[in-house]
């Protein structure tokens, strides 16, 4: 058993109880640096409460969650965005009636507050790292473009983009291609497993052709427990996973 300094972050006998109901059941997950994991499992089986366990929305009410093997149980959110752990959530929030650039350039950690941002100066450097990750994301053509105009598949990608441009080292995605195109889900699955070059993502998704094309690792949950993990391949031979998807 490796401690969990080796882990980027680790989850352990985590529960969390809403009036009675344990939404998350003595969860144990350990998230190495530089992977994708994604977790999957039915409807209610505390897929989005994990993640917000994670990132400090949620209260852990037992157990302990490391990050970079520092305690961030209790932490507060925006501490733990401080920390690097960036969350998108399942619609996307952008400024609509900014354009691409700004919303970057919104984003950028020296800019937290929107009236100071829009005063700061844009160096060279700012436009550099707009327009770096304004590539990555599919989106180097459309700085100038409103965000309101742009497709459902393009806003989400902004908003992965919103979250790149601060460097987060773990970023949290919530069904990143609910609603895309074929070809969005396709580019979607190459920016993620571009991203994970320098940092490590955490993907819950539906879709699983979409997690077959980006998942190092699968950890499927039912019921606020691990059911299994493994390779996708594992995790689909596994009866009792057949069981949970097929009786739903």
């Amino acid at each position: 058993m490796s401690s969990s300094t080796d882990f980027l972050l680790a989850l352990e006998s985590v529960s969390v109880s809403f009036d009675g109901f344990k939404a998350v059941d003595g969860l144990n997950l350990y998230i190495d640096k530089g992977e994708l994991r994604v977790i999957i499992g039915p409807n209610g089986a505390g897929k989005t409460t994990v993640l917000d366990l994670i990132c400090g929305r949620t209260r852990v009410s037992e157990g302990s969650i490391k990050f970079k093997d520092q305690e961030i149980t209790g932490c507060k959110e925006q501490e733990i965005v401080r920390r690097g752990i960036g969350r998108k959530f399942q619609t996307p929030t952008i400024y609509e009636h900014l354009t691409v650039f700004e919303n970057l350039e919104l984003s950028l950690p020296r800019g937290r507050n929107v009236v100071g941002a829009l005063f700061w100066n844009r160096t060279e450097e700012v436009k550099e790292r707009v327009h770096e990750i304004a590539s990555m994301i599919y989106l180097a053509d459309q700085l100038d473009r409103s965000a309101e105009t742009l497709s459902h598949g393009q806003k989400q990608w902004l908003e992965i983009g919103m979250l790149l441009i601060q460097d987060p080292e773990l970023l949290m995605l919530d069904e990143p291609v609910a609603g895309m195109s074929v070809s969005e889900r396709q580019k979607t699955a190459a920016l993620l497993n571009d991203i994970i070059k320098n940092r490590s993502v955490i993907v819950i998704e539906h879709d699983m052709k979409f997690v077959e094309s980006i998942a190092h690792r699968v950890t499927v949950l039912h019921q606020g427990k691990v059911l299994a993990e493994g390779d996708m391949q594992t995790v689909q031979a596994n009866p009792k996973v057949r069981e949970v998807y097929l009786g739903h």
